[in-house]
């Protein structure tokens, strides 16, 4: 492991936690700097291009990719608090110009210097306990790109389980997709809308007192059907708690 003191990253806050989930960024800076890590934020950056990208919009998907190149063109490390988000930067950028001469090479080039929050926390920093505190009962939701494309199982998990005073519960299911998907939850708002329910009876089952995750996009899905549903369970992201702002 490289020397903590020595670690330097740059955060890329993502849409979705800079426009409805400002307290995911403060916590994923308050989580890292009380390891050590010195923090920096890229003031120019702008969406990855993802939605663009999935939608076949390949084209404008570049432009935005071109500028986020550009933007941690410089940073040692990049973290990301979205599975979502740093495969479409890890995963598949290489993908969007993989015949590219120009900027290919730079796509390479950050995918290896990009990191989901809970891989940065557990495989760079070697940490799964950071002293963080927070009672009750808490299920874990891993998110579909998280899991798939990052191949993140057990890392958000022994972090939750360094967490004083949490108990966490499994959550049946957990690896079924809660139906949000970005656009898919638009195009295909009925079968969201079930796979949504499933999810929540799932939730709500388990008896716990939040539902933590690591993509905003599952949080807003989900927060917003246990909010229909009056349920009393939060949805968290992992870093909220991490970062003792949940």
């Amino acid at each position: 492991m490289v020397g903590k003191a020595r670690i330097r990253a740059s955060l890329f806050v993502t849409c979705l936690v800079d426009q409805l989930f400002p307290r995911v960024g403060v916590g994923v800076v308050r989580a890292l700097r009380s390891q050590g890590v010195s923090v920096d934020f890229p003031p120019d950056q702008t969406c990855c291009g993802q939605p663009l990208f999935n939608s076949g919009f390949r084209k404008e998907a570049a432009a935005l990719a071109r500028r986020t190149l550009k933007s941690f063109a410089h940073s040692d490390r990049v973290v990301v608090p979205s599975g979502s988000c740093a495969s479409m930067m890890k995963v598949f950028y290489p993908d969007l110009f993989r015949d590219d001469p120009e900027w290919g090479p730079l796509a390479r080039d950050l995918s290896g210097r990009v990191h989901e929050f809970s891989q940065f926390m557990v495989n760079v920093l070697g940490v799964t306990d950071v002293g963080a505190a927070y009672e009750g009962r808490v299920a874990y939701h891993p998110s579909c790109h998280l899991l798939r494309e990052l191949g993140a199982v057990d890392e958000p998990v022994s972090l939750l389980n360094g967490v004083k005073g949490l108990e966490r519960v499994e959550l049946p299911e957990a690896g079924v997709c809660c139906g949000f998907g970005g656009g898919f939850s638009v195009k295909h708002a009925g079968i969201s809308e079930a796979m949504l329910k499933d999810k929540v009876d799932n939730v709500v089952g388990t008896g716990a007192r939040a539902v933590a995750s690591c993509d905003a996009g599952c949080l807003m899905q989900i927060g917003g059907g246990l909010s229909r549903r009056g349920a009393d369970v939060r949805a968290v992201h992992l870093a909220e708690i991490l970062g003792g702002v949940a």
